[in-house]
């Protein structure tokens, strides 16, 4: 007994000081740990965010250059055209009309190609044949008919909308049918701007040139096309901002064609997508001198 009492005399626990020590490095490896998950939950947001705006950049660039590309098509001896106008004189109307402007319609008088004031968005309305809307609607038409179609593209609320409408009902030509009712539908929502110039061709002056010699806004269209000048590209300009929560240290500043500087309104991730765009078939019909 004597014995086991001596052993345990020996037994002693940690000092104060150790204690102290221990709790302190338990709470700089704690801190540690926490800004490690933080960086990478904050890594992991940025990442997002990032492959969001470059997703959703290189979905609207391919869309619009798919749809642009098309712009003043129209073919009369396109079999499936329907030929209950005068296709004659529609196909010169849409040859000089590629990209109306306000006045070109004598129903809906107002729609048309604008510039946005004080740096808002632009407002984008193109002509072409198809056999459907920019929506995919065929607005009355039979299954694989082709028709006068009139695309319209402007932001409402951060989203990047589209509208579209029967050319020969604008022009007081026939009665609407079909999904007529001209609502927008959503094509790309977070878009803070998106802004276009149009190049034109002035082929009085250069012989049938069909290359762009300046580039202007929509509130240049009507001295140009009274100029005789013609559209034949198109220049865009978009900002998309990514998913989540993420705060960079500073706002961030666009120049977006010809506008003036851009600032975001908030420290999230925002990017710049611009592209610009051939009217193969305007510069065909420039060069044709038609």
């Amino acid at each position: 007994m004597q014995g086991l009492g001596k052993v345990n005399s020996k037994q002693q626990g940690f000092s104060l000081v150790e204690v102290m020590i221990s709790l302190a490095l338990g709470l700089v490896i704690s801190s540690a740990v926490v800004q490690i998950l933080i960086s990478n939950s904050m890594t992991g947001e940025l990442n997002r965010a990032m492959a969001s705006t470059q997703e959703s950049g290189r979905f609207i660039v391919s869309r619009m250059r798919y749809e642009l590309l098309m712009v003043g098509l129209y073919n009369a001896l396109d079999p499936h055209l329907n030929d209950s106008v005068d296709i004659v004189e529609e196909e010169s109307f849409v040859r000089n009309h590629p990209i109306p402007i306000p006045g070109d319609f004598s129903n809906r008088t107002t729609l048309g190609s604008e510039q946005g004031g004080d740096g808002a968005s632009d407002t984008l309305v193109l002509s072409l044949q198809a056999t459907k809307d920019c929506r995919g609607f065929s607005l009355g038409y039979a299954m694989d008919e082709a028709f006068f179609v009139v695309n319209e593209y402007f932001v409402d609320q951060g989203k990047l909308k589209c509208r579209g409408f029967d050319g020969r009902v604008l022009r007081g030509q026939k009665a609407a049918a079909g999904h007529n009712g001209h609502a927008a539908y959503t094509i790309l929502d977070n878009v803070l701007s998106f802004q276009v110039t149009y190049g034109m061709a002035d082929p009085l002056s250069n012989d049938g040139e069909t290359l762009p010699i300046r580039y202007i806004d929509a509130s240049g269209l009507s001295d140009a096309f009274n100029a005789k000048q013609q559209v034949v590209s198109l220049r865009m300009a978009i900002v998309v901002k990514g998913e989540g929560n993420i705060n960079l240290d500073r706002k961030l500043t666009f120049k977006l064609l010809n506008e003036d500087l851009l600032t975001a309104p908030d420290e999230g991730l925002y990017k710049v997508f611009e592209t610009t765009i051939t009217f193969r078939n305007m510069r065909n019909f420039v060069r044709g001198g038609v």
